[in-house]
């Protein structure tokens, strides 16, 4: 991490997150324009940020007590809402200490005691969502905040009484990513080589290992002879996707985690990937065109209306995972991997969807509600 961290006088910021990447990405990277601004970042969230938040640019992290609301098991509401209880009181004391100038959520439950701290105490606060369909515990935080961004221009299920509070500014993305902003594009010749990325998340590599082979069996002699697969896989998968790929004489690279997936996406002239909103905003900066296989059965269905956003602009394919075959995506890739104007179209369309001042956006938003802070914020 080259930015440099210090404290700095009055102007702390609080960005509170769910642990996962799809939370914590978008928060790093206004974390890292914040800091540039001069703020001194604190960050609250739950225990999986061990997973995600390694680089994450806070001279302190608060893991604050959390926990799911879902109405279809009653019976655990009364422990789920007593540990709501105590993030809330254990936020509130951080921020009677600290004194943020605004705190920012970015979903999840984890974010719910840190908006309702801010809100108690009249410190101005925003909630961030980053896909396509509100998310549940941001519908509610929504009437309690400041004001509501958005990664995209439609944002479905956003409560009446909210939408005078939206502000659209993108989904930011890592400093890691921008160094790859509209990294250039040329769909390879029949015979140059064509190279393929594959990556979801832990259910995603799972399922792109266990479909991936066949999609690579089906796939004409002409057509694998030029291919180059690099795919996100499991752990436990990765001798078994190997194997099959070595027999079918595929140039392969396969790794549990990518460090540097941004450059991967880059290097590559397709991606197959799930379509988590974070996903979504990295191919369209960087500049890549994708075919997506939503996250079935996901909340609100997130996933696919973010797929079918992107897909919208002309920088990709949806292709639902009940309905794929191994034989259909094959023909798919066949015809895709010749369609060179096809390609450098949706590559071009791809830039065009991303938004790479989201950072910036949102860092603007966050300092015009601080700008709002009562004298005694905090206290």
């Amino acid at each position: 991490m080259s930015l440099k961290i210090k404290g700095t006088g009055g102007r702390t910021v609080v960005l509170a997150a769910g642990g996962t990447g799809g939370h914590l990405f978008p928060a790093q990277a206004l974390a890292e324009e914040l800091v540039r601004r001069g703020y001194a970042i604190h960050l609250m969230t739950d225990e999986r940020v061990k997973d995600y938040g390694r680089a994450f640019p806070a001279l302190e992290v608060h893991q604050i007590p959390s926990a799911t609301i879902s109405l279809s098991k009653p019976w655990l509401l009364p422990g789920r809402a007593l540990t709501l209880y105590k993030g809330y009181r254990q936020a509130k004391a951080v921020f009677q200490r600290l004194r943020p100038v605004a705190v920012a959520g970015f979903g999840g439950y984890p974010s719910f005691p840190p908006i309702f701290a801010a809100s108690s105490l009249k410190i101005p606060s925003v909630v961030h969502d980053q896909n396509a369909v509100m998310g549940r515990a941001n519908r509610v935080l929504a009437r309690y905040a400041t004001k509501v961004a958005s990664s995209f221009s439609k944002l479905a299920n956003l409560p009446e009484r909210a939408k005078s509070k939206l502000v659209v500014t993108g989904n930011p993305v890592r400093d890691i990513v921008l160094k790859e902003r509209a990294a250039p594009y040329r769909a390879p010749g029949a015979a140059e080589r064509f190279k393929l990325l594959v990556f979801g998340g832990s259910q995603g590599a799972r399922f792109f290992a266990d479909f991936m082979p066949a999609v690579m069996k089906e796939l004409p002699e002409a057509v694998r002879r030029t291919l180059a697969v690099t795919q996100q896989c499991r752990p436990e998968d990765l001798d078994r996707v190997k194997t099959a790929y070595a027999q079918l004489n595929l140039a392969h690279e396969l790794q549990p985690f990518f460090m540097d997936m941004p450059k991967r996406i880059a290097d590559s002239h397709l991606v197959i990937c799930r379509s988590g909103a974070s996903t979504i905003a990295e191919l369209g900066v960087i500049g890549r065109p994708a075919i997506m296989v939503p996250l079935p059965h996901a909340l609100d269905n997130d996933q696919l209306r973010n797929a079918e956003s992107f897909a919208a602009a002309g920088a990709g394919w949806v292709r639902p995972q009940a309905e794929l075959t191994a034989p259909d995506l094959a023909a798919f890739l066949t015809r895709l991997r010749y369609e060179e104007d096809e390609l450098n179209a949706a590559a071009a369309a791809a830039r065009g969807h991303g938004m790479p001042d989201a950072a910036k956006r949102l860092a603007d938003l966050v300092e015009s509600i601080a700008a709002t802070a009562p004298a005694a914020a905090g206290t």
